[in-house]
């Protein structure tokens, strides 16, 4: 039904809402009961991602929450959406929904942190899952590492930090041929810039928290599927038994969010891929990391499944890690703080080249804001004026 981006505009805006079922309201209501009462109560449970008719309890579904989870099915043109409490409660129910014990996970290995510490803290530890990680921009290397119990390939792309890409269509391939499941981190790029499931991924998982919010003012995960049985397994397991749906408040902050979703994205972008750039011709800049620049050495892939990229980079400054850092500490408009995809700019900093990342002088990233183009320059430069 949904093909291109004035489809997805709808959607954003418009899509699984009519004013008639709340009095003519431009925005859907806030629904904030914990119950739902009928005259006879012939089916405890909703059932599944479309739990319309079926509304009972509020661990299972909620009406301003399901008014998301339509939009966001229909953006990733998947079969259903569902919302929950976070990023990684959305995460970690989409890899144990895939998964028992003794199975074996793929994982890329620049993957989101606390993904990486649940795959092994929890999946290998706690439940005798085993787990390898690859680099993941070789599909001969996934591939290499399949083994006979492989049930999960965790994907991220672009990779955390680093920006990597992996070829989706290539990897979904061989998943597919072996009844692998296939799970992406789509968080960075958004369905509006990529779409995962059109390249044969099976489940697309996003932290919320970030740009489908925007404003930086709630946590929230979601996951979409393109199985039905999946789906409706995760609802069950993911929702009912350990709870973790997205509440009322948050899934009403997201519909706001994901409104305006296209033309903060875009501004993200336009602004980072000037910074990029000119981080890029920067003397005092050794690497710039950011699939936007048509430097990016997978640049064709990028080319090939993505439509755009969004305002998250890194760049590797060289010298003493200490010296870099309080250099880096006089940005005033670049906070320091671990998360992105809202308004604001924000750095994170790691000392030192890390092999495992694949990165060889000090490495910071950098979420591009809203603060404007030019006032963010200017901060860069009186930060590296200091070095």
């Amino acid at each position: 039904m949904f093909k291109n981006e004035e489809d997805d505009d709808i959607i954003l805006t418009h899509y699984g809402e009519d004013p008639a079922d709340y009095f003519g309201a431009a925005i859907p209501p806030l629904f904030m009961n914990t119950l739902h009462v009928r005259e006879k109560f012939d089916d405890p449970y909703a059932k599944g991602c479309d739990a319309n008719s079926n509304y009972n309890y509020g661990r299972v579904s909620n009406p301003t929450v399901e008014y998301a989870e339509k939009k966001l099915a229909a953006l990733e043109r998947g079969c259903g959406a569902l919302c929950f409490a976070s990023g990684m409660a959305a995460i970690s129910s989409a890899i144990l929904n895939a998964v028992k014990t003794d199975d074996h996970i793929i994982c890329v290995m620049n993957a989101y942190g606390p993904t990486r510490q649940f795959l092994t803290d929890i999946c290998r530890d706690r439940f005798g899952i085993t787990v390898t990680f690859v680099r993941g921009t070789d599909t001969a290397e996934i591939e290499d590492a399949i083994k006979p119990e492989t049930t999960l390939i965790m994907l991220e792309s672009p990779t955390s930090l680093m920006f990597e890409i992996v070829d989706l269509a290539a990897v979904a391939q061989v998943a597919r041929k072996r009844g692998i499941t296939t799970v992406i981190d789509n968080t960075y790029c958004t369905p509006l810039f990529q779409k995962p499931l059109e390249f044969g991924i099976d489940v697309s998982v996003h932290t919320a928290s970030k740009y489908f919010g925007g404003h930086s003012d709630i946590i929230a995960g979601a996951v979409i599927g393109v199985d039905k049985k999946f789906m409706d397994r995760l609802n069950y397991h993911g929702r009912m038994l350990y709870g973790g749906i997205l509440g009322p408040m948050e899934g009403w902050l997201m519909l706001r969010g994901l409104r305006t979703l296209r033309v903060r994205l875009e501004a993200h972008q336009a602004s980072a891929v000037r910074i990029a750039e000119y981080l890029e011709k920067h003397p005092k800049v050794s690497a710039v990391h950011y699939p936007g620049l048509d430097s990016h050495p997978q640049r064709e892939l990028i080319k090939r499944q993505q439509t755009g990229s969004s305002g998250l980079l890194s760049v590797e400054i060289p010298g003493n890690p200490e010296k870099v850092k309080a250099a880096f500490d006089n940005l005033k408009l670049f906070q320091a703080g671990p998360s992105w995809g809202g308004f604001e700019s924000l750095r994170i900093f790691c000392s030192g080249g890390d092999k495992w990342l694949g990165c060889k002088d000090n490495l910071i990233r950098l979420h591009v804001g809203l603060e404007g183009t030019a006032n963010l320059l200017a901060d860069l430069e009186e930060a590296l004026k200091l070095l």
